[in-house]
């Protein structure tokens, strides 16, 4: 199995841990990530010019054809918006028409098919549970997780093509492959309030405390994340809080890389779990969690 590695713009300037952890993982799980000089996925311009954010992910689909590879990527933003513009490339000749004549300036054409799948798409179709199962050396026995899928790969279904968006299971597929145990929660499938960071922090953190507690009501000991901006509000923002007291005792976010990591044996630092703001431990494994 070989994929063009597209981190996206977020992880290796504020979640290192993401891509180190997923880079190991994925090297133990026989999954070979090859590295090209992507550019951004075009969703930040999204709103304000759809030709220069498609232009921007059908480049990338350009490189990666260009090298052979299907593409794989940790990041959900990364893979929605990608998802989008291949979306749009097929449904509008115009759109179609303006971003190929972009891409001959590079000498660059317009793939004829967009390849992009998810890291948790790789682990559960790809290298399956059976085997995730067979190599977890050291299994998440005990370990209560609610997997928060996150908006951008969900919606639009018909669009993204990831999972049920009503009654998604793939996380939770990957989770107990683990050895580990998935836990029922009302709010798994809300939004974790990161996209309203900055322009109304009330209702940002009103979401996020309602899903920590969700999570906590449920007896989760950790939340799982496999999206760079759920990550970033659970852990990073969290920990920014004034009054982040009562927060920190509620379930930590871990990345999905770095628990499939713990059940493979890694140590905490290849797993980058120091970086985390809000601390998980392995050794927590060891404890009487049930």
């Amino acid at each position: 199995m070989r994929y063009a590695f597209f981190p996206g713009c977020k992880i290796p300037h504020h979640l290192p841990q993401y891509g180190d952890s997923v880079r190991a993982v994925c090297r133990s799980l026989d999954v070979e990530l090859v590295d090209i000089e992507f550019n951004c996925c075009g969703y930040p311009v999204r709103n304000e010019s759809e030709l220069a954010s498609v232009f921007s992910a059908a480049r990338n689909f350009a490189l990666a054809e260009r090298a052979g590879l299907p593409i794989m990527t940790p990041c959900k933003c990364c893979f929605g918006n990608l998802k989008y513009a291949a979306s749009r490339l097929h449904e509008s000749e115009d759109l179609a028409r303006e971003t190929e004549r972009l891409l001959a300036r590079e000498g660059l054409t317009l793939p004829k098919r967009m390849e992009v799948s998810h890291l948790l798409t790789v682990l559960d179709r790809d290298v399956g549970a059976k085997t995730l199962a067979e190599r977890a050396t050291l299994p998440l026995y005990g370990l209560k997780v609610a997997c928060h899928y996150g908006c951008h790969a969900l919606r639009p279904g018909k669009v993204t093509g990831f999972d049920d968006p009503l009654a998604p299971t793939v996380f939770e597929r990957v989770v107990t492959a683990l050895g580990a145990q998935t836990v029922d929660w009302a709010l798994r499938l809300e939004c974790c309030g990161h996209p309203l960071r900055g322009r109304d922090d009330v209702i940002s953190e009103s979401l996020m405390r309602r899903k920590l507690e969700s999570a906590d009501t449920a007896g989760a000991h950790v939340l799982a994340t496999a999206c760079t901006y759920c990550q970033l509000q659970f852990d990073v923002e969290r920990d920014r809080h004034p009054f982040k007291s009562p927060w920190r005792a509620m379930p930590p976010a871990v990345l999905v890389s770095q628990l499939v990591g713990a059940a493979l044996g890694f140590e905490e630092a290849r797993l980058g779990l120091a970086r985390n703001r809000i601390r998980w431990s392995k050794s927590v494994l060891s404890k009487d969690v049930s």
